[in-house]
């Protein structure tokens, strides 16, 4: 029998919107070093673009019909509060002069910004007397940001980035239809946290949200290369966002089948896109010592960060918790009971780090495994280390 979806499905949030009283919340904030990615060079990935900025699958679904989502974010959601929630905006999209004419400070203004298409990430359709009707997110709601061109939260889209601001289980905490129990595990995680697996077995262990660029090379996109990146989607897709497709893993015991499926066709121009993106890069980086820094890396760290994607796991290796001094709880919850070697690709724009978080900046990865791989580097060996893998 086909598994069914679970309120407690996660996996992107509803509300949000952004208002000019934007200053009030986010207050001061310089921009991001960014480098806005080039548009798209195919057909297949001007498809693959929509799909992931504004393609549900029709996982209305879940968020209006199961979550009830949509009255939610029509009559209680502000703009201040969607930028609390780590909500994003498109400035290319803003009409800032309707959106002020429509009560930034209230719902009104978040309505408007639904309308535009501004919110990042979130789809929504409105009735006849311009209230919102159903609501939908898509891939871009965890993984793309703005570079706060305008203001904090407010800018021009930075598709594969990871929304470390984003407070997904704080979004789905809003809905009336999850239990306190539940409840207190979605406000849990904080921050650029989420967890995949939590709605089938019940267990708790967020993973930092992850990059979506410089995935070209990379075989396996998760932290415990379960396969390669459609497989990846496809499950996202259907069973966390709630999407109206079919997945099916027997390892995993699940087997979804949903008519028409509104995933499968539309993987390889999405993942056409996602391999499109490059990792950024940027300046402001001791350029000698991240010369000496390579000499460090490649002594210690090439041997599982090998080649250009960066990890080990393009020829199939796994890595035990144990041998890298990682949390193995979230290992235990899937089907290889491993890590992969995390490819390196624009580290220095994407912090914490591992898996968990557990590491706030690359320093902190560097003494990490100096310590756990009795490295014995010296403090000119780190800073050396720590600025070569700026450049990465």
């Amino acid at each position: 029998m086909a598994k069914k979806f679970d309120r407690k499905l996660v996996k992107t949030a509803p509300p949000l919107a952004v208002a000019g009283a934007v200053f009030v919340l986010v207050g001061c904030g310089g921009l991001m070093m960014t480098q806005r990615p080039g548009p798209p060079r195919t057909v297949a990935e001007q498809q693959g673009q929509q799909i992931f900025r504004y393609d549900t699958f029709g996982d209305e679904q879940l968020w209006t019909d199961k979550l009830h989502m949509a009255s939610i974010v029509d009559s209680k959601v502000t703009p201040i509060q969607a930028l609390g929630l780590g909500l994003k905006v498109d400035m290319d999209k803003l009409n800032f002069g309707k959106f002020v004419l429509h009560n930034p400070l209230g719902a009104s203004g978040t309505r408007e910004l639904l309308r535009e298409d501004a919110v990042v990430g979130l789809k929504a359709t409105f009735d006849d007397s311009g209230h919102v009707q159903r609501i939908g997110v898509t891939c871009a709601l965890c993984h793309s940001t703005v570079d706060s061109a305008m203001l904090p939260g407010i800018g021009h889209r930075l598709d594969g980035w990871p929304n470390r601001t984003l407070n997904v289980g704080a979004v789905i905490a809003l809905s009336p239809a999850v239990t306190p129990e539940q409840r207190a595990v979605y406000t849990s995680w904080g921050k650029g946290r989420y967890d995949p697996r939590f709605n089938f077995d019940g267990k708790n262990t967020p993973l930092e949200i992850p990059p979506a660029y410089g995935l070209a090379s990379v075989k396996n996109e998760t932290y415990t290369a379960e396969a390669p990146i459609s497989y990846w989607n496809a499950y996202v897709a259907v069973t966390q966002m709630g999407g109206h497709g079919d997945f099916s893993d027997p390892k995993l015991g699940i087997d979804i089948h949903q008519t028409p499926d509104l995933v499968t066709p539309k993987l390889a121009p999405l993942r056409d896109y996602q391999h499109s993106l490059r990792a950024p890069s940027g300046g402001g980086i001791d350029a000698a010592a991240a010369s000496r820094g390579q000499a460090v890396f490649a002594g210690h760290c090439q041997s599982c960060h090998v080649g250009g994607a960066g990890t080990d796991n393009d020829a199939g290796v796994l890595h035990a918790p144990s041998e890298t001094g990682m949390d193995g709880a979230y290992a235990l919850r899937t089907n290889n009971k491993a890590y992969r070697t995390t490819p390196l690709r624009g580290l220095r724009f994407h912090p914490p780090y591992f898996h968990d978080g557990s590491a706030a900046t690359l320093a902190e990865v560097v003494d990490h495994y100096d310590r756990v791989r009795h490295l014995q580097l010296s403090a000119r060996d780190k800073h050396d280390l720590t600025e070569y893998l700026k450049t990465l």
